[in-house]
């Protein structure tokens, strides 16, 4: 590892910091649309030999600005060169983004937990508009926060991305980073502003999934303004054969995972907490965070099934960033954790959906599944993830939710010798942590 000499935090009192702000806002309107074809007008007027051409120059620049916002082509101006750069420290800012469960968050905290791990001299800061900040208190995370524009009544995205452009920028001045890694989507405007402003800041962003000819609708300004992007591999093999090469480097990984088996805890752990007998049969239940579709019928059509079953009890998981689940009593318990895999040595088998963290947690440790994936998602194909440990054993995965079809699925897993069966299947699919792999990148790099 390549030795640096620290050094201290930076100041928003300097004269360079201060007036950098100014310097940003000129670049903003530089890049505007109003000021390019403006500029672009007057230069024709102050050359009149341009100006015959202005009729043919003129739709050209509207033409050429239609297709970098559609992504087509790169913005080029490059005013960067106005602001002032400092050394970086030995400090990672990372900014994962809050999507409609903790996939982001998820990825980013189990690189910083294990960046920390084996460097603690490592600075690692978040940056980020998940509202879950108590979660990195635990873990002694440093963290900024800025709610997501939908939070505030009408607020036009211009002025969002102002103020994440402002904020970001203030935290990259006072901790000087060496790496940006930012985990989400789609990147904001406001955002790709801010990291462009300083070379010395190495851009990473994390990505599920790949960039493919006629299926992307991401800008390449956007895309460009990274030098790597890390995708970490999903149950189904990626094909690279039609991939989209753009100015990143590729960096790949195994599925990331936020914890190793060793941090479980004993099965009677939560039993005892909840007054669950140890001899019980106990079943998880969690099918996503409820802000896509309507799971509450499946929820139901689990519940009243599971509870024609004797000494059977079930632990309904509580989204932190969901809506709250209302007390049902008798055998069925409610836990509002993270992350709910702690507990998973506590239960027999478990009812969920195929997101990307809920389904490598259970093939990771060897948790028989009903899988109901959420077929609402968009960008996210859980149905093909599912199937990959359906083909095997590992996994029971309906389609569609039906009460016979239920009944089926669970009476099947209420069988002690299925249950050791689809455990044994699913150790074919283990897989290292692709959070340690990257860790250990992040600080070479670092």
């Amino acid at each position: 590892m390549e030795e640096r000499e620290e050094v201290s935090f930076g100041s928003l009192k300097t004269r360079n910091a201060s007036e950098d702000k100014y310097r940003r806002e000129v670049i903003r309107i530089r890049k505007s649309t109003s000021f390019r074809i403006g500029t672009h007008i007057i230069r024709s007027i102050e050359r009149p030999w341009k100006f015959p051409f202005l009729i043919l120059t003129l739709p050209w620049l509207i033409f050429s600005i239609g297709l970098e916002r559609l992504g087509r082509r790169s913005h080029p101006v490059n005013d960067t060169d106005l602001l002032q750069h400092a050394k970086p420290r030995r400090s990672i800012v990372m900014f994962p983004t809050n999507g409609v469960g903790f996939g982001h968050f998820t990825r980013m905290l189990a690189l910083a937990r294990r960046v920390r791990k084996l460097d603690p001299s490592v600075e690692v800061i978040f940056f980020t508009t998940m509202p879950t900040l108590h979660l990195l208190k635990r873990e002694g995370i440093a963290a900024y926060f800025i709610p997501g524009r939908k939070k505030f009544d009408n607020m036009d995205a211009a002025t969002w991305n102002m103020l994440t452009e402002e904020t970001l920028a203030t935290v990259f001045a006072v901790h000087r980073p060496s790496i940006f890694i930012f985990d989400g989507a789609y990147p904001y405007r406001g955002m790709l502003n801010a990291i462009q402003s300083d070379p010395n800041i190495k851009k990473v962003w994390m990505r599920r999934g790949t960039f493919r000819k006629g299926g992307t609708k991401i800008p390449v300004d956007s895309i460009n303004h990274f030098d790597y992007v890390i995708h970490p591999k999903d149950s189904v093999e990626q094909d690279h054969d039609d991939i989209v090469e753009f100015k990143p480097s590729i960096v790949r990984s195994d599925p990331i995972l936020l914890l190793d088996e060793s941090e479980l805890r004993p099965r009677n752990d939560l039993r005892d907490r909840l007054g669950i007998p140890h001899d019980a049969t106990l079943v998880y239940l969690q099918l996503g965070a409820g802000e896509i579709n309507d799971i509450q019928s499946d929820i139901n059509t689990c519940l009243n099934i599971l509870e024609g079953y004797e000494n059977t009890y079930v632990v309904l998981g509580e989204s932190l960033i969901g809506k709250r689940i209302p007390s049902i009593g008798g055998r069925v318990r409610i836990i509002s954790e993270y992350p709910n895999s702690l507990d998973f040595k506590a239960f027999d088998f478990t009812i969920m959906a195929a997101g990307y963290n809920s389904y490598h947690e259970a093939i990771r440790f060897s948790l028989p599944t009903l899988c109901i994936p959420n077929m609402n998602t968009g960008m996210d194909d859980q149905l093909a993830r599912a199937l990959i440990a359906e083909n095997i054993g590992a996994m029971i995965v309906l389609r569609k939710v039906t009460v016979a079809k239920v009944k089926i699925a669970i009476e099947r897993l209420m069988d002690a010798d299925v249950r050791r069966t689809m455990r044994e299947r699913c150790e074919q699919l283990h897989q290292p942590n692709g959070a340690n792999q990257l860790a250990k990148w992040l600080i070479d790099e670092v």
